[in-house]
């Protein structure tokens, strides 16, 4: 039983070891990056949405984008690609901006969001992908390139490095653009009453 435990544990930190190894080797674009925060930070004070997309987990992850963009006081909504075409591509305007992340980039339902989008003149389109062959590349205004992308595990298969880098990347876009706007404690909190994080920051509490 020792022994089992401790494989365990070993086959366990390798995994954390991949993340942290694939974290570490992103690069952010010194171009285009610059330009997605500024976007951001353009939407909210023109009055556009950010529209964020993606399927499987790494729809998921784009929800969780939304949510914390929203919590930052920049508008922002989930859009599920499966039901775009079927009449939930009605919230989108010329005025708003659309994320869209696939690490393969080949997702039927997402190219099809991005040229629907495209028809309705949506005002930009940001891909997130990895494959060097993924079509969202020549599909959008701007890109973040997620690197080569090697999924955690015995199978390489499950969605696991990729969404974790999904994450960290948006989760760094919107901290960014918090962060330019000089977004504060108590400004956060209007937006987040509820709970141990609305009550901290409705005080000079630190979070730790």
């Amino acid at each position: 039983m020792i022994m089992k435990n401790q494989q365990i544990l070993i086959e366990a930190q390798e995994i954390l070891n991949q993340f942290s190894f694939a974290f570490n080797s992103l690069t952010l674009n010194p171009e285009s990056f610059p330009k997605i925060v500024q976007l951001i930070i353009d939407q909210r004070e023109n009055g556009g949405k950010i529209i964020t997309t993606g399927m499987g987990k790494a729809g998921i992850a784009m929800r969780k984008f939304s949510s914390t963009l929203c919590s930052f006081g920049f508008p922002s909504i989930y859009l599920h690609p499966g039901e775009a075409s079927h009449g939930d591509l009605g919230l989108i305007t010329t005025n708003d901006i659309l994320f869209v992340a696939s690490t393969s980039g080949k997702t039927r339902e997402i190219l099809e969001v991005i040229d629907l989008s495209r028809n309705i003149k949506i005002k930009s389109i940001i891909g997130i992908t990895s494959h060097a062959d993924s079509p969202i590349r020549e599909k959008v205004n701007l890109l973040i390139d997620m690197g080569v992308i090697k999924e955690a595990g015995h199978l390489h298969l499950a969605p696991t490095t990729s969404i974790l880098i999904i994450i960290g990347l948006m989760d760094c876009i919107a901290l960014t653009a918090a962060k330019q706007i000089n977004i504060t404690k108590d400004y956060y909190g209007k937006f987040h009453h509820g709970g141990y994080l609305g009550s901290i920051a409705r005080s000079d509490t630190e979070i730790y």
